[in-house]
């Protein structure tokens, strides 16, 4: 049924078409800035120091800003210090009552907490700009290879400058999406910068296959298995628990009492895709200034190899990283369903409605009953998203295919596709629903 609809009214949704209109040149945007490099900055020197570093935490980074870092465009850190920001900033309403107050104020406090968030962001972006441009000079420098032209305190501002305004950019363009296109403008643009780098990796999986690097057996079963976890992943995503709700008696209109029933859907993976990209955030900024950093300091001082042995150890799919992303998507699945879902709050307005969980008591009761089911389907939400981002990802690292097929990317654009195809279909069924009542109006008007 949503399918015809959909099919049907397309066409004449205008406001729909400009939306999605509007999101496909954001994302054109945001594509044509990632190959607009850094001033003073070597490509073809650049690229070779690139290449000894396959595989490390620099392509993890690169994986979601969509090759910018590679390039070492003016976008090259991406919304992920925004992402940083945004989770300091939420676990500080969570612990803050200041904060907490101001996020109640409805509309001023929001706006008042999305500018912390801001200003959170250009920090974030200065530290790391900062180690990237002094990285950068150091990079390959013993090797006579820098890829900085012209190394000095002025290459340092320009490209904290540079950073700090692209990455500002990529915030504000997402914010457009989001309000004037389809979808979450954020996550799109991560899900666009996965998409733009999956040719280039069956690309280098398949060449691999020719060149005898890789076995033809384990690009099959690479593919195999991606395929299998997109079907398991749209099926968890769709997956619920339905809390039955039942609402006091009423008389029907002939005169019988009828109880009405209804149904409180809590997903089982209620966050999202939101754990994944919080725990790779907060993993790669200090990784990405550790990496640089190490670069740069590297066999001059015992600072420089202990920031070495650690980039070393929390490569991709070493065993210290591994367990610290495992950790990390685990606290944010119940961090986020948390911040997402409020127990109490909707105890209360089911309490204020007259309904009532059978068998529960309404009030405290309820809230109690709501947070122990909330609290068990996390769990399965929880371990189901570790398991897609780390076994895919751990078997994929041990094979030495590009990562870019993993779990955590598939996982990322699968999900972000299903939350843009769900608001087509509203923005669609209620476009269908605005003409059905137009049509009531002007028959509604016509003189008998």
């Amino acid at each position: 049924m949503a399918g015809n609809i959909s099919l049907a009214n397309f066409a004449k949704a205008a406001d729909l078409k400009k939306r999605l209109w509007f999101t496909l040149g954001a994302l054109i945007v945001f594509r044509l800035l990632s190959f607009v490099p850094l001033p003073g900055i070597d490509p073809r020197a650049l690229n070779n120091l690139f290449q000894t570093t396959r595989g490390g935490v620099l392509d993890f980074f690169n994986m979601f800003s969509g090759g910018s870092l590679e390039r070492m465009s003016l976008i090259a850190l991406g919304v992920m210090p925004y992402i940083t920001a945004s989770i300091v900033v939420q676990l500080a309403t969570s612990m803050s009552p200041a904060l907490a107050a101001l996020k109640k104020e409805g509309e001023s406090g929001r706006k008042k907490i999305n500018q912390y968030t801001r200003y959170g962001t250009v920090l974030l972006c200065a530290i790391q700009g900062y180690f990237i441009a002094v990285g950068l000079e150091g990079w390959g420098a013993q090797q006579g290879g820098s890829a900085v032209i012209d190394p000095g305190m002025m290459f340092r501002i320009t490209t904290v400058v540079s950073l700090v305004g692209g990455t500002m950019f990529l915030m504000w363009l997402g914010e457009q999406i989001t309000s004037r296109g389809i979808g979450n403008g954020v996550s799109l643009i991560i899900m666009a910068g996965i998409v733009a780098q999956l040719p280039t990796a069956l690309a280098q999986a398949f060449e691999g296959g020719r060149t005898g690097t890789l076995s033809p057996l384990a690009i099959m079963g690479v593919l195999a298995l991606a395929a299998v976890l997109i079907l398991f992943i749209c099926f968890m995503e769709r997956a619920q628990r339905r809390v039955l709700i039942q609402y006091p008696k009423r008389q029907t209109a002939r005169g019988a009492m009828q109880a009405e029933r209804s149904h409180l859907p809590l997903k089982i993976n209620t966050a999202g895709v939101i754990p994944p990209i919080f725990a790779s955030s907060l993993l790669l900024m200090p990784l990405t200034i550790a990496q640089f950093a190490g670069n740069r300091t590297e066999g001059e001082s015992t600072w420089g190899d202990i920031l070495i042995t650690v980039t070393t150890a929390l490569q991709h799919g070493q065993p210290l990283y591994m367990f610290l992303y495992g950790a990390g998507i685990v606290f944010f699945c119940f961090f986020y369903t948390a911040v997402v879902f409020n127990p109490e709050e909707t105890a209360d307005n089911l309490k204020r409605y007259g309904g009532f969980i059978p068998g529960i008591r309404p009030g405290k009761r309820t809230e109690e009953y709501l947070d122990y089911v909330l609290t068990r389907i996390t769990v399965i939400g929880a371990a189901y998203l570790t398991v897609i981002c780390l076994v895919p990802e751990f078997l994929i690292a041990r094979a030495g295919i590009p990562f870019y097929l993993g779990g955590t990317s598939l996982l990322i654009v699968v999900n972000v596709t299903m939350d843009t195809v769900t608001q087509i279909q509203s923005h669609l069924i209620a476009h269908q629903y605005g003409d059905l009542i137009k049509k009531a109006k002007l028959k509604g008007g016509r003189p008998r």
